[in-house]
């Protein structure tokens, strides 16, 4: 019994020992980050700060002695240690720039090596576990720089396009790109999508006033990037370019002018238009003046008024035919000047409709023969011969020959020489007839046998006369 009794003392003393040993050793922990939630977060770089928020922890499995978060580029390099979901926060992902983040939660024990800012978390050293992550987005849009420009069109009726616009895009970045046409005011008028499409715009279907060529970088989600919404009120990640003015000048508008066509006999008599009015229900342009232009728009006069129109003797401008223009201009114009051509005047002008003026000028020319002496009622045919026409100046477009009494009354008229030359002047009896060569123009009164030549009406002109004279035996 003693025996049994000193081998069970020995034994519950090495238990105690045991016991004590066990109970001064350090628990082994092995840490657990759990579940992080929230986002994924995604963000402008546009100068306004960018915090997360709603991020939450599962620590219904976390241990670990300490802990901390741990942001990371998408590499894994470590960017900042925020001890505390307050201090994380509290970030500003502004002003990380461009790129993507990740949210970690880090518990870990005493000894955790590399576990700073510079280094790589994929490097962690230690007693440690690193929870699921969190995207951080952080999207940044530089719509670059334009140049051309800026752009002044006359509206006129006349397509007006943009060219020779060019991006300086390197620094430009957004996933998503286009162009934007708006007002001053920045009310949207069109969204062309390539440089092309700008290109293609036709500024003159917008009337008068000034547009603004923008291109805008943006992302996805981007809100008001309509027609006829306002481009200040772009809501989402983007970016506007510089704008380039387009100006829109209200061409001149000169109205419709009426009146004639007016046709003169260029014979030493004045000749002035009259009756000329103008509608200028639509007139436009602060300046204007009255434009004489040859047929093939050489600038023959610039009276500045109406009157000064009707103040012109056209008679003295010679045969042919002019036109009469109403014009209309704003600022400066050049090339509207004597001798220059209408077709070439530059500037923000128009000009009417014009009105004709024609000028006819009628030379008989020089008849040459005779005179002619003949013995009538002799039985014999009495002929005239030799007659020529010096027609070397001669104008008119109509023509024709008349036999008259010695008095100027018209006995025949004879279409041609051959006629003339046909007449047998033995049946008139004894007297004296004169045969003229007649050029005139249409609208000739009094042309007729019975009438007198001194009453001819219109615009001719007869030339010198031979003689037929007509004895009796």
């Amino acid at each position: 019994m003693k025996k049994l009794s000193l081998f069970t003392s020995m034994l519950l003393t090495l238990l105690v020992l045991s016991c004590s040993e066990n109970e001064n050793e350090t628990p082994v922990i092995i840490p657990s980050a759990g579940a992080i939630s929230g986002g994924p977060f995604t963000f402008c770089v546009d100068g306004v700060a960018d915090m997360v928020s709603g991020i939450t922890v599962d620590n219904t499995s976390t241990m670990g002695t300490n802990s901390t978060w741990v942001i990371t580029d998408d590499q894994g390099n470590i960017l900042g240690l925020p001890p505390s979901l307050e201090a994380l926060e509290g970030v500003n992902f502004d002003d990380a720039g461009a790129g993507v983040c990740l949210i970690w939660y880090l518990r870990y024990e005493d000894g955790l090596v590399g576990a700073e800012v510079g280094m790589n978390a994929n490097n962690l050293q230690g007693t440690f576990d690193l929870s699921n992550s969190l995207q951080v987005t952080r999207n940044q849009t530089n719509a670059g720089v334009l140049s051309g420009g800026p752009f002044e069109f006359i509206v006129d009726g006349n397509p007006d396009m943009v060219s020779g616009i060019i991006v300086d895009d390197t620094d430009a970045s957004g996933t998503n790109n286009t162009w934007v046409i708006t007002d001053e005011q920045g009310n949207i008028l069109g969204l062309p999508p390539t440089l092309a499409d700008v290109e293609g715009v036709n500024f003159d279907g917008a009337g008068a006033g000034v547009c603004l060529i923008w291109n805008l970088r943006y992302e996805d989600g981007l809100v008001g990037a309509e027609v006829g919404m306002n481009a200040n009120n772009l809501e989402g990640c983007f970016s506007l370019s510089n704008a380039i003015t387009v100006n829109r000048i209200q061409g001149a508008n000169a109205g419709e002018i009426a009146g004639g066509p007016f046709t003169f006999c260029v014979d030493g008599t004045p000749d002035m238009v009259s009756g000329i009015t103008i509608d200028n229900t639509n007139v436009s342009g602060e300046n204007s003046t009255w434009v004489v232009t040859d047929v093939d728009g050489k600038i023959l006069g610039l009276p500045p008024t109406l009157a000064a129109v009707e103040g012109i003797n056209f008679d003295g401008a010679g045969a042919g035919v002019c036109l009469i223009w109403y014009m209309r201009y704003d600022g400066t114009i050049t090339g509207a000047e004597v001798d220059m051509n209408a077709n070439n005047i530059v500037g923000n002008y128009d000009l009417s409709n014009p009105l004709t003026v024609t000028r006819h000028k009628t030379e008989a020319g020089i008849i040459a023969g005779g005179p002619f002496d003949f013995a009538v009622e002799d039985g014999t045919a009495d002929y005239v011969t030799g007659i020529t026409l010096d027609n070397t100046n001669t104008s008119g477009s109509l023509s024709t020959w008349v036999i008259t009494d010695a008095d100027g009354k018209i006995l025949g008229l004879p279409p041609t020489l051959a006629d003339v030359e046909g007449v047998n002047f033995d049946g008139a009896g004894a007297g004296v007839c004169l045969i003229w060569y007649l050029r005139y123009e249409e609208g000739l009164q009094n042309l007729a046998v019975g009438m007198n030549a001194a009453d001819l009406n219109g615009c001719f002109d007869l030339s010198n006369s031979i003689s037929v004279t007509r004895h009796i035996h």
